[in-house]
């Protein structure tokens, strides 16, 4: 006879997920000792839940299908639930087993006891199930990877019960292929291409999956046709960049710049996207970003394919045999002197190699990575989906295991470092291809920027004390080195590309802790320079209003 573990185990290899992330406990000991007896399964450890649910949604980012983790009741959910938000968020599907007390424990109420599925239903709408039995636990299983990895991808939650895992006669589940997404109906396109025949102008907003190269070229060949403007959303999923791929303003994260990057356009034609949103709401700001004089129109949902939408799209307007404008290929030269975050984002873009992975959480210090890393070798940029900061060192963890061949660049803040520190014992017991770069400012220098945003700009020492963390300032390196991380400190721009330049020709992971001065340290005295200097595409009547608006 077969455990429930056991018989688990294997639907989950057969259906094509063979990688789990774990922060085990007693209840999930029998789901730990099936790791034994199935070789196609990887099992990687997390030190932290938020670790493991950060690793596999950056994992399904690359390798474009779903890899499982394995969490200790609600409690652990609960640790993990920030990055499991991001995946959410990001439309990444996992498959998120969460082990339960045994069925016939829970009347007793105890000490761990707790509500599962109404935690899970906050990051896992789409599917959250309790296993009541071994004979049902595989079809449930086959059920929660059917969701997890349809359109859009989502966290499926499957809870396990401590007896359901050890009772004996499971039985594995096959798993049906997954179905071919629908291209956007006749109406759909008749819609956006009369939007892009009215003579006004018209821009396409891109998410999703529409950020790979397929799509991207599609949609740069309706630009270079109709002569519409290409946007990508804020924070995508995971976007396909760099020389020979056409080029993409994302929208801006401030949204008085976000809105005057939408102010001129009378169309705005949605791909696996939704129409913008302010990130928060502010007092005499609007929340919704696209302008009342503009129409919106939906080409695609999540739910449909966006390449061949476009394409279709594209053939309707007798644009398919447009030549897309692509992306030169540039470097940005290698930066000098006392080291600043523009510099570290300026190295980056000079040395990265063909085919990396950048995983960018580096909040206010990375204002200039998109355009100081636009025309280096074509590469992938994730990026924080959710909001829920914590995110970046484990989206490199599941990421260099999704692509061993690749090498993965996490650019961290030293703020958001913190929440998953943990990670980097993760990326040394692996022996993974990462470099980490954590930007020490001292500061929670966005909160800094949000505090004058909101109105509250009369904060005092106390209110300024809660966003300073400078005392006492954090030792990365050392930190690193303690969980087997080779990391090393650098204050200048020579030693930042020595230090780059050794992780490159040296075995991983590391860590280089670029210790520069705050990014922005006040909205009005220096937010609009960096986004001048980063957004330098944007019309001379769009920077000058934006001097106007945001200027003191």
């Amino acid at each position: 006879m077969t455990n429930g573990a056991k018989a688990l185990m294997k639907t989950l290899v057969d259906a094509g997920i063979d990688v789990c992330f774990t922060n085990p406990g007693t209840s999930e000991m029998h789901f730990v000792a099936a790791l034994d007896n199935e070789p196609g399964m990887r099992a990687v450890l997390a030190l932290f839940e938020g670790v493991a649910t950060g690793a596999a949604d950056g994992y399904a980012r690359m390798a474009d299908k779903p890899a499982a983790t394995l969490l200790h009741l609600g409690c652990g959910l609960g640790n993990g639930l920030a990055n499991l938000h991001n995946a959410r968020k990001g439309k990444v599907p996992v498959v998120n087993i969460v082990g339960d007390h045994a069925t016939y424990h829970v009347q007793y109420d105890a000490q761990l006891q707790s509500d599962i599925e109404t935690v899970a239903r906050n990051v896992s709408p789409g599917f959250v199930r309790t296993s009541q039995t071994t004979d049902a636990l595989c079809q449930d299983a086959a059920e929660a990877i059917t969701a997890a990895r349809g359109l859009p991808g989502q966290v499926a939650t499957l809870i396990l019960p401590a007896d359901v895992s050890w009772g004996e006669g499971g039985k594995p589940c096959s798993v049906p292929p997954q179905p071919a997404a629908p291209i956007a109906d006749d109406s759909a396109i008749q819609a956006a291409a009369e939007a892009m025949r009215a003579g006004k102008k018209t821009a396409i907003l891109l998410g999703g999956r529409a950020l790979r190269e397929p799509a991207l070229l599609a949609a740069a060949r309706l630009a270079a046709h109709q002569g519409v403007t290409l946007f990508a959303e804020t924070f995508p999923t995971r976007i396909e960049r760099g020389a020979g791929l056409p080029p993409v303003e994302r929208i801006a994260y401030l949204a008085e710049l976000a809105s005057l990057q939408l102010s001129e356009f009378s169309h705005l034609v949605l791909v696996d996207a939704k129409a913008p949103v302010s990130f928060f709401g502010y007092p005499g700001k609007p929340s919704y970003l696209v302008p009342e004089t503009c129409q919106v129109h939906t080409l695609s949902t999540p739910e449909q394919d966006a390449a061949g939408s476009l394409n279709k799209l594209a053939e309707a307007l007798g644009a398919s045999g447009a030549e897309p404008m692509l992306q030169p290929a540039s470097r940005p030269g290698l930066p000098k002197g006392k080291l600043t975050a523009e510099k570290v984002c300026r190295a980056l873009g000079d040395l990265m190699p063909e085919n990396s992975i950048i995983v960018d959480e580096a909040i206010t210090s990375g204002l200039m990575l998109n355009a100081l890393t636009a025309g280096a070798p074509r590469h992938d940029l994730l990026t924080l989906t959710g909001g829920a900061i914590g995110q970046g060192l484990p989206n490199a963890v599941g990421a260099a295991i999704a692509c061993p061949e690749r090498p993965v660049f996490a650019l961290i803040g030293d703020g958001t470092a913190m929440y998953t520190i943990q990670a980097l014992w993760t990326m040394a017991r692996e022996k993974l291809n990462v470099t980490s770069i954590i930007f020490n400012n001292a500061s929670y220098s966005i909160l800094n920027v949000e505090l004058e945003r909101v109105g509250a700009e009369e904060a005092g020492l106390k209110a300024r004390s809660q966003l300073d963390i400078s005392g006492p300032v954090t030792d990365f390196a050392g930190l690193a080195n303690s969980l087997g991380v080779h990391g090393i400190r650098v204050t200048t721009a020579e030693e930042l590309v020595k230090a780059m330049k050794y992780a490159q020709e040296s075995p991983g992971p590391h860590l280089i802790e670029a210790v520069v001065p705050e990014s922005l340290n006040g909205i009005k005295r220096k937010v609009l320079p960096w986004l001048l200097k980063s957004l330098p595409s944007l019309p001379r009547p769009v920077t000058k209003a934006l001097k106007k608006k945001i200027a003191p």
